[in-house]
């Protein structure tokens, strides 16, 4: 694993092709409402990998498929603000059929769980050919050679025989690189990967995540990371979203956020990693108390009743993200008390 801040694959590119401003998410169930993301903006270059970090529950997932209309059925969901790709128009103004066409062409997704993404009653290599053929115009036999191929590359051993296994004969490290296999099918700009490592033994995940980098550094895709642990990001991402309660508090480049955190939530983060950024062999420390509920909307830091360094006014004004001085204009942060102390000024 290469050390926060080497760049040996990271592309100096500043083309934004995936933009989110002013993303609010409400949710409604039978008896209850939730804000689940409130007034997030993030935005992804091309041929670069953006980690989306922050404690489950934060809304990470929400804020990453809501767009994409990928979110469970049975909730209602209430979006306002803008996400584009590439420029086109508002994804939160398209119809299902544009959204299921858009997704297909432009996304691939690798879900937590493969099982439930993976239809059960179809071998694995077929999943891959139909969205060959659906979305790269690929002919039936191409499409079987591609899935073949998609395989091999993805390090599934024996890959002409996985092609015509279950998903239910197959390990999970296997059925996570199947499942990447099929989001890569289809050529997309943009690859998301929700919490890729869930439930995978710790070499896997390490294997897994290796994989990603590879695919992001040889084939220029852009990749969204959705993960709660942030020390997962530093071998595989370019620049991290720190996600609370729905804001984002925290963003900047792996190097800056990682190694000079400046939200005290992203300092818990980072504290809660054992050794990540030392060499002592002190236990790791827990970020107090628990995430709002975001059922009820209050004004302020979301993150003010479990700050150490909060201040009565952090309670009444909600925080802005602001640059930090003296680092890449890229580094910014959602905390007046900490931009105060640098000598800026917060609305």
């Amino acid at each position: 694993m290469r050390r926060t801040g080497e760049a040996d694959d990271i592309m100096s590119v500043n083309e934004s092709i995936y933009t989110v401003e002013d993303l609010v998410i409400d949710l409604y169930a039978p008896t209850v409402s939730v804000r689940a993301v409130d007034g997030a903006s993030f935005h992804v270059n091309a041929g670069e990998t953006v980690a989306i970090v922050g404690e489950s529950g934060s809304g990470k997932t929400v804020m990453t498929l809501g767009p994409l209309g990928l979110l469970p059925e049975g909730v209602a969901v209430d979006m306002r603000g803008s996400v584009h790709i590439e420029g086109d128009r508002n994804l939160l103004s398209m119809d299902s059929t544009a959204l299921s066409e858009l997704r297909g062409r432009h996304f691939g997704v690798i879900f937590q769980d493969p099982m439930s993404a993976l239809n059960p009653m179809l071998k694995i290599g077929p999943q891959l050919a139909t969205q060959a053929r659906r979305f790269a115009g690929l002919s039936r036999d191409a499409a079987e050679r591609d899935a073949v191929s998609l395989l091999a590359r993805l390090g599934i051993p024996d890959p002409e025989l996985r092609y015509h296994c279950y998903p239910h004969e197959m390990s999970g490290g296997m059925l996570q690189r199947s499942m990447i296999a099929l989001a890569l099918s289809a050529r997309p700009k943009i690859l998301i990967a929700d919490e890729p490592t869930t439930a995978l033994d710790a070499t896997v995940q390490a294997q897994i995540l290796d994989l990603i980098r590879h695919i992001q550094r040889d084939s220029g895709i852009a990749v969204i990371l959705i993960t709660h642990d942030i020390g997962s990001v530093s071998s595989v991402a370019h620049r991290v979203v720190v996600l609370y309660a729905g804001q984002v508090a925290e963003e900047g480049s792996v190097m800056d956020v990682l190694t000079q955190p400046m939200h005290p939530y992203t300092c818990g983060l980072l504290a809660s990693v054992p050794d990540f950024r030392s060499e002592s062999t002190g236990a790791a420390t827990e970020i107090p108390g628990m995430p709002p509920t975001q059922i009820t909307i209050e004004p302020g830091c979301r993150f003010a009743e479990r700050c150490n360094q909060a201040e009565p006014s952090c309670s009444v004004h909600r925080p802005q993200l602001r640059a930090v001085p003296g680092a890449d204009p890229s580094h910014r942060v959602a905390c007046p008390v900490v931009l105060r102390r640098m000598g800026v000024a917060h609305a």
